[in-house]
């Protein structure tokens, strides 16, 4: 296989890195300048892949615009034709050595705050440029060892405004509007963060529009408790915070992606100076 793409591709396979829908994600060296990329193979197999060959025009289309050192680059993105249809594709990425969040080692809340700062620092250049990125989740935010992160998986992207024919997202972390087909816009990002943050902070999904269900298959609708009553050691200011983002009616919810990291900052500064209010039935249970 790696033989196969190096004589097509021009690159130089040294190891495979990941795996992902009708995807392998390598480790590769480009042989016209010796960098080093992460390239994903896409190989149609069955009609529906389709979908997973939009996907990956649209991760290369928007990551080309965007360039802020929280989103991943892609640098080319190749077809390989068989009798006139596309079988293939290979995109080149920026390689960044990292783990995603769920594989990523505890952190202090100080620390937790500053990746979603950066977070929501790379939404708000993908914002800027006119695009939602709609799948946030932790699966899709990479971090190294020196703290740096990398917000990855483009391929759900569309233009602010965007109204999609079909239910896109990740169940967990999935906005109403995407649930409801409405126009998509900075708001569903806040809420995909938001989400993510409530996970981060409680270890819990927040409940949204697509419930659990019981081993029965029947829907299990949990009402949403904010992160502090989970973890009362948790500050009221973070918390609320989290429950703004995750608001269903988008109107509620931060007016944009500046607002939170605003939000974000005072809390950061606040834990690293020493100065944080928090709940007061954390004292009377600690």
């Amino acid at each position: 296989m790696a033989k196969d793409i190096l004589d097509i591709g021009g690159f130089t396979i040294l190891r495979r890195i990941g795996t992902g829908a009708r995807s392998t994600i390598y480790l590769a060296s480009d042989e016209e300048d010796g960098t080093q990329v992460a390239l994903k193979r896409v190989i149609f197999q069955k009609p529906e892949d389709s979908r997973i060959f939009e996907q990956v025009e649209t991760e290369y289309k928007v990551a080309q615009q965007i360039d802020n050192p929280c989103v991943r680059k892609c640098y080319d993105l190749r077809k390989i034709r068989s009798m006139f249809r596309v079988k293939e594709m290979l995109l080149s990425m920026e390689y960044f050595d990292g783990k995603n969040l769920e594989d990523c080692p505890t952190l202090s809340l100080g620390d937790v705050l500053l990746v979603f700062r950066m977070v929501a620092s790379g939404l708000n250049a993908m914002h800027q440029h006119g695009f939602v990125h709609c799948d946030i989740k932790p699966n899709n935010i990479l971090m190294d060892k020196s703290g740096s992160i990398k917000i990855i998986d483009l391929g759900q992207s569309c233009k602010i405004g965007t109204v999609k024919q079909r239910i896109q997202g990740t169940p967990d972390y999935i906005a109403p509007e995407q649930v409801k087909r409405k126009p998509l816009g900075p708001k569903t990002d806040i809420f995909n963060l938001g989400a993510m943050m409530y996970w981060a902070l409680t270890g819990k999904h927040a409940p949204t529009l697509i419930p659990k269900k019981n081993k029965f298959g029947l829907p299990v609708t949990k009402p949403r408790r904010a992160p502090h009553e989970l973890k009362p050691l948790l500050p009221i200011g973070i918390s609320k915070l989290v429950m703004d983002c995750i608001e269903n009616d988008p109107v509620k919810r931060p007016r944009n992606m500046i607002e939170v990291t605003s939000r974000l900052d005072l809390m950061v500064h606040s834990i690293f100076g020493g100065k944080i209010k928090t709940n007061k039935n954390a004292s009377n249970n600690s």
